[in-house]
């Protein structure tokens, strides 16, 4: 019975862990809140400027490009690159 339980359980903390994983979000679309929810290291402010760079400067074409933004760093991008994507630049 026990071994039934730790079966069960393992399959259950697996599926659970599967639903968990969201999509990437692009950062040429994603607003401010979106940004800073998904990107770790990343408050409200940095997202904000993060917007504003693309505002300004126009759609990034790839993740790496973040690191132009004053504040965000390569480690930063790199530890976030799977959370991330671009869209076909406009």
């Amino acid at each position: 019975m026990k071994l039934i339980q730790v079966i069960f359980v393992s399959i259950f903390l697996s599926l659970a862990s599967l639903s968990l994983q969201a999509e990437p979000v692009d950062i040429n679309t994603a607003d401010a809140k979106a940004i800073s929810k998904i990107m770790k290291g990343v408050g409200i402010k940095k997202a904000e400027d993060i917007v504003a760079y693309r505002k300004k400067h126009g759609d990034f074409k790839s993740v790496d490009d973040l690191a132009k933004v004053k504040g965000v760093g390569k480690k930063t991008v790199a530890k976030n690159r799977k959370s991330l994507t671009v869209g076909k630049p406009k």
